[in-house]
């Protein structure tokens, strides 16, 4: 009987002793490097909807090495991103940096300071339309505008804005 429960309280011993030295396997290190800063940085709008969040983070994080499509003889790639609501055409250069993009999201939850300019400079008239524009190049930055359509009764009138509310000539 002694020697029955020796071997099993023995083996799992053993068996303790060796898994450890198992699980210690190394992996490869790994660099993260944040090459699209800038872009997200420059885009972010914590009041713009989650789809339009969404999609940005998706071109700022898409790695143009990885598709189907690339070889490296190609100085530029030219890679489009689309929900329902709006579009982004992203260019990379061979090397996977974002250098530009071109957006345009319809009819989305526009921020406060938009509203509250429209409110003010034009209290009788709702939005009935808008697109959100962006056009973000590496080395300016982001230019954001907005394109909105205002409706009183059968009248309808165009104005363009910035994020700031400011609204064009």
């Amino acid at each position: 009987m002694k020697k029955l429960i020796l071997i099993p309280v023995f083996s799992l011993a053993l068996l303790g002793y060796a898994l450890p030295s198992l699980a210690q396997i190394t992996l490869p290190e790994v660099n993260v490097v944040a090459t699209t800063y800038k872009y997200l940085n420059a885009v972010d709008n914590k009041e713009l909807p989650q789809p339009v969040r969404m999609l940005e983070r998706l071109a700022a994080t898409y790695d143009v090495k990885k598709a189907d499509f690339y070889e490296d003889v190609f100085d530029t790639y030219f890679v489009s991103f689309y929900i329902p609501d709006g579009t982004i055409l992203a260019t990379y250069d061979k090397d996977g940096k974002l250098l530009r993009t071109a957006e345009n999201f319809k009819n989305t939850k526009l921020p406060r300071a938009i509203r509250e300019a429209v409110e003010k400079r034009f209290p009788q008239w709702s939005i009935s339309k808008d697109a959100y524009l962006v056009n973000y190049f590496n080395d300016n930055g982001a230019k954001k505008k907005y394109k909105l359509v205002l409706e009183n009764g059968d009248k309808r009138i165009r104005v363009t804005t910035n994020e700031l509310g400011e609204f064009d000539r």
